[in-house]
């Protein structure tokens, strides 16, 4: 299998980010990612797909959009939508009907940040998914690279510790997030868990002092989304974009944190009787399942099983369990860095069926 490298949940120029297409490429390529998704607020940039190069690097740049109902007052339920190639804000104010529409044209869509928390003393709400009611989305942002910055800053000084020193900023999803997701999970329903960027490339300006708050590049060398593929970018635009629209829609991927040590190379499978089975795919129990688990580099890992840790190893790059039981077996790991235990990768469910 092929992995790919995609940064998701991105802003330009064209609605509040600060930087144009081609900065936003060239970003992307000094970070060596394969893709980076554009979703601008309520606008789908048309003639923007694209590969950009230099000289043997290439990324490929694919727009979608993060739509939400710009009357609601105060915002929420915000929704990254990738795959339709129209314009979809006209069925913001009905999540239901948006997702339904998204669905009929073979795109994906995920919840935007679904849980934050209020930042009052920079001004900022929380912009939270409110209508749990809608159903037949395809994942829930798991992890959002900017949003965590209102969860850890608990007041001012704080908050400017993490502007100045971003590196320090990401620890781990947010719980709540995780806990709705298991939640789904126990159900038997399949959602997708993703890992959002957010980069806007925000500007401060305190009189003669001016920064970028978390810049695109710093964004693209820390959280973002491997795929397994099945074959290699074959460098046709269209056909490129559906290779990473079916594996985002599969689930065929994991979340990794990628600054302390790159998480390329994880891998999460099972064995069955008959057939194996990668992230995001059913496999029947038939007795028993092997799972086996290939860290980067040694490290703590956990399996859950329905939310629930089942197996923890301490530090260790190869893992195996035998799973008896039906479920929804997913795979998290936390590394050290900068002093604290930080979560690292990430991976979507293998589903074990009876």
């Amino acid at each position: 299998m092929e992995e790919l490298i995609i940064n998701l949940h991105n802003h330009s120029i064209y609605s509040d980010g600060t930087a144009s297409i081609e900065e936003i490429a060239n970003a992307a390529l000094k970070a060596r990612l394969d893709a980076v998704i554009l979703t601008d607020h309520n606008i789908l940039l048309q003639g923007f797909d694209h590969y950009y190069q230099k000289g043997n690097e290439k990324v490929l740049v694919l727009t979608g959009e993060e739509i939400h109902n710009r009357n609601r007052q105060p915002q929420k339920s915000h929704m990254l939508v990738f795959g339709p190639n129209q314009e979809l804000t006209q069925f913001s104010e009905n999540p239901q009907k948006l997702i339904d529409q998204v669905n009929k044209l073979n795109g994906v869509s995920f919840l935007a940040h679904p849980h934050e928390s209020d930042m009052p003393f920079f001004g900022e709400k929380a912009i939270t998914w409110e209508d749990w009611q809608v159903k037949n989305f395809t994942g829930i942002e798991i992890w959002n690279g900017l949003s965590e910055l209102k969860s850890v800053a608990h007041n001012k000084l704080e908050g400017l510790f993490y502007i100045f020193f971003p590196e320090f900023l990401a620890h781990n999803p947010n719980p709540q997030t995780l806990q709705k997701w298991d939640e789904f999970l126990v159900q038997g329903i399949k959602i997708v868990g993703v890992g959002g960027a957010d980069s806007h490339g925000l500007k401060i300006n305190l009189g003669f002092f001016k920064k970028t708050v978390y810049d695109y590049i710093y964004h693209y060398q820390t959280l973002n989304n491997h795929l397994l593929v099945f074959q290699k970018l074959t460098g046709n635009v269209q056909n490129d974009k559906n290779i990473i629209r079916d594996a985002l829609q599969s689930g065929h991927c994991f979340v990794g944190y990628d600054l302390p040590h790159s998480t390329k190379g994880f891998r999460f499978t099972a064995q069955g009787k008959e057939i194996n089975a990668i992230m995001g795919d059913e496999i029947r129990l038939n007795r028993s399942v092997t799972l086996q688990i290939k860290l980067p580099l040694a490290a703590e890992c956990q399996l859950l099983r329905n939310g629930q840790i089942v197996k923890t190893w301490d530090r260790s790059q190869f893992c195996t369990y035998i799973a008896s039981e039906p479920g929804a077996y997913r795979v998290e790991c936390h590394i050290q860095f900068l002093g604290k235990r930080r979560g690292w990768i990430f991976s979507n469910p293998i589903y074990i069926r009876n």
